[in-house]
């Protein structure tokens, strides 16, 4: 086995799960994240030794690959759901898991490019600058992106900024 081949499945080993994370966020389907990620690392292998920062290349083009599956006419006819993350059929004791469940779902209903942006923000921990980079789009995008996002999601969640407290079920649990 060549070195190149060597460094190629150690960076997969290392970075497989982390990508296949980000696409699940970026596109909300496990199976279209698996796809996503494959064809990534196969476009990958290819340009390996052409590639400065092999993990940058990776988040961004398995970002936009996964935006894109969420384009595609069939996506929004047919969605199989039986690998979709099954419901819940009892409630889980552990408030940590309703609320990222909950954040999670409402993280699903918030437009993809603006899920990305936020995903490589806030998941991934990436700057402003960065995620401009994986995204390819200027900085200034980067942060109105950000804003309309975290407004979405604030809106989605239920809470009002102004009065500092949360509507529905998390207002219940102050009280």
């Amino acid at each position: 086995m060549s070195d190149r081949e060597t460094e190629f499945r150690d960076f997969v080993s290392a970075q497989l799960e982390p990508l296949r994370g980000l696409a699940y966020l970026t596109c909300g389907d496990w199976q279209v994240a698996e796809d996503a990620v494959l064809t990534v690392l196969a476009k990958l292998y290819v340009k390996w030794n052409r590639v400065d920062r092999p993990d940058s290349y990776a988040r961004t083009a398995v970002v936009r690959a996964a935006i894109d599956e969420t384009r595609r006419p069939w996506w929004r006819r047919e969605k199989s759901h039986s690998h979709a993350m099954p419901e819940r059929s009892l409630p889980d004791r552990t408030g940590m898991v309703d609320d990222r469940m909950h954040l999670r779902q409402a993280l699903m209903q918030v437009p993809p490019r603006l899920r990305a942006v936020l995903v490589l923000r806030f998941l991934e921990g990436l700057s402003v600058q960065q995620t401009a980079e994986a995204m390819g789009c200027p900085e200034g995008t980067v942060k109105s992106y950000t804003s309309r996002g975290l407004e979405a999601l604030r809106e989605i969640l239920g809470v009002d900024l102004s009065a500092g407290t949360r509507e529905g079920r998390h207002e219940a649990r102050a009280v």
